[in-house]
Parts: structure tokens; sequence; C-alpha cells
């Protein structure tokens, strides 16, 4: 009787175990995964003439940085500072204005430091959001897809934006250092920027980080996770991704919910723990860190693509016609933010 009694009361403690387990996943998929709108499926529209044109630049722009000047960070500091001269000579042609700030700060010209550069809002100029890539490259890679996709995307941006007028101000920065042995340090370029910009009391809404966002796969099990996400998304890696961390959620279902309405293309998203793989690995982490709401968009870089860090990370890799469809995609994202 009595080891009927015990066997009965551990089955309603795992009763009432299993059910809190249930309720906690129904919670953290409200909360962390489910976003607004649905992402496309099925075939993509036909490229428009202005899509085709957009995908040629960002080529140019991959083909420039991965393939003619290649590897640039601290140890190919000509290569470095000579991918620095094109992002200004691309920033100036869009009739912008570029600055550079000395990254790391005590110790100029160790790299050729952060350049940016700002549409002016007209009604709310004070107001700041701020879109972002490194420049720099893993060691010896030519970081075609990490990270010459992600600056071709702010130089297009830049670009297609410079004329625009929105209430709070855009501003475009390219980031020094982010790769190791900076990453996640003090000298990281945009933790550098960061940090500057919460001295001078800046009020910046938003921080959007591109990363890695040129390979694309239709096969399945082309995309994979560190478990347990596995179980929430699709094994196809077709889709862009949109991660931030769980206080920014309100900005990635803002973003999100923006992109899907305006944009057929394939998206996910998710407001996860900061210390999942993966979800802090570019510089929205160093926004974090100053209490700005921030989130990266990407391609999910090595749980997708197998060139990543490696030589072979090299421009024919890249598809240009899918990163111009993500490009137009946030483009409307970032239109609609800084008109809030």
């Amino acid at each position: 009787m009595r080891v009927q009694l015990i066997t009965r009361g551990a089955a309603k403690r795992l009763g009432v175990l299993a059910g809190l387990i249930v309720v906690l996943l129904a919670v953290a998929w409200w909360t962390m995964i489910r976003m607004p709108g649905n992402s496309h499926t099925g075939p993509l529209p036909t490229m428009t003439k202005a899509e085709t044109e957009l995908a040629a630049r960002l080529k140019d722009d991959i083909e420039t940085l991965a393939g003619r000047i290649g590897v640039r960070n601290r140890f190919t500091l000509k290569a470095y500072q000579e991918a620095a001269n094109h992002i200004e000579a691309r920033l100036g042609e869009s009739g912008l204005e570029p600055q550079r700030q000395a990254c790391p700060p005590r110790q100029p010209g160790l790299t050729p430091g952060n350049i940016w550069c700002e549409v002016r809002g007209s009604t709310s100029p004070e107001r700041i959001i701020v879109v972002g890539a490194h420049y720099d490259s893993y060691a010896d890679s030519p970081g075609a897809d990490d990270n010459g996709s992600g600056v071709a995307a702010v130089l297009a941006l830049a670009e297609r934006l410079a004329k625009a007028a929105p209430k709070k101000t855009l501003r475009f920065c390219l980031f020094a250092d982010e790769e190791p042995p900076q990453f996640q340090t003090e000298e990281m370029g945009s933790l550098v920027f960061a940090r500057w910009c919460q001295e001078k009391g800046e009020s910046i809404d938003a921080m959007i980080s591109i990363e890695t966002i040129g390979w694309y796969r239709d096969e399945p099990n082309s995309q994979k996770y560190p478990r347990p996400l596995n179980l929430a998304y699709p094994n196809e890696g077709n889709f862009i991704g949109l991660v931030s961390d769980v206080r920014s959620r309100a900005l990635l279902r803002d973003v999100i919910g923006t992109f899907r309405s305006t944009t057929a293309f394939p998206s996910e998203g998710g407001a996860l723990p900061a210390a999942l793989p993966g979800i802090s690995w570019s510089d929205h982490w160093a926004f974090w860190q100053t209490g700005v709401p921030a989130l990266m968009v990407t391609d999910t870089a090595p749980f997708r693509y197998p060139h990543y860090h490696t030589p072979e990370d090299t421009p024919d890799k890249i598809d240009t016609d899918r990163m111009a469809r993500v490009v137009v995609g946030l483009e409307r994202v970032l239109r609609h933010l800084a008109d809030q």
C-alpha cells in the first residue's frame, strides 16, 4: 500500500512537472519565436530592373572588398586601409560626408578606424537609427560573405537613402575590428563607437547590424541550428534571419513585421537569450552593452555557410540577386523606423 502511494505521488509530481514544462515552452514560443506576419513561401517574384541594377552594384562592392583587396585586418594593414578608402569613396559618391573615428582611440594607426555618415532627421534629428556592418575580415579569409556582403548592403542603403527626408536621423556605420582577437573586447570597433555615442548623450532608438547575408540554399538540411532551435525553424537555408536578445524583442517584432508586410522574401526571427550560440556574434552586441535595442540581420553564418572563416569565403559564393531583395526590404524597414 505504501509503495502504491509513493508511486501515485511520484506520478502526480511528474505530471505537474510535465505540465509546467509545456507551459514554459508555450510561453517561450509566444514571446521569443512567434513573430508578426508570415514568412514568404513559394517562388520569388521576378526581379525588377531596379533590383537587378542593385544586385550588380552589390556584386561590384563585394568583388572589390573580397576579390581585389582581399584579407583586411590589423595583420594586413595596407589592404585594411584600402578597404576603408573604398568605403569612404562610395559614401562620398552618394553625396554623404563620411567621417572617421580612431579605433582603438588610444592607439590610432593600428586600424583605419570606424567610418560613419548620416542623413540628418527633419523633425527629430536628435533621435538616431543606426545601421552598420564590420569591414574587417577574419585571419586569412577574404571575407566575401563575412562581411563583404554586410558592407555592400550598408553602402547600398546609404546610397538609396541619401536623399531621403526622414523624421529621425539615419546613421550609416562601417566598423573596424569585429573579428577575433578584438571580438567582444574593449578594442572592438562597434563597442568603441557605441560608448562614444553614449558619452555624448545621444539618443539612439535602434541599431541594426548586417552580418553575412549572401548565402542561400533551397535544399533540405542546408540549414543547421544549435539545439533546441532546430525544433522551431525550417531546415532549408533560403531565408534571412533577424535575431535579437530578449530585451530588444519589441524592436525585432516591429522590424520583422515591416519586412514581411512589404517584402516577398523568406524570413525567420527570434528574440532569444544572448547566451545561445550565434545570438550575440556581431556588432549589435556592442550596442546592447550601452542599453540600445539592437538586432542582427544574417544568413546565420556558420549554421549554414560552409566557407565561414576560411580562405574559400570568396565573391563567387555570394548570391547577390537574393541579397538585393533583402536590401530592398531593409530599406523599407529603415524608412519605417526613421519616420515613426
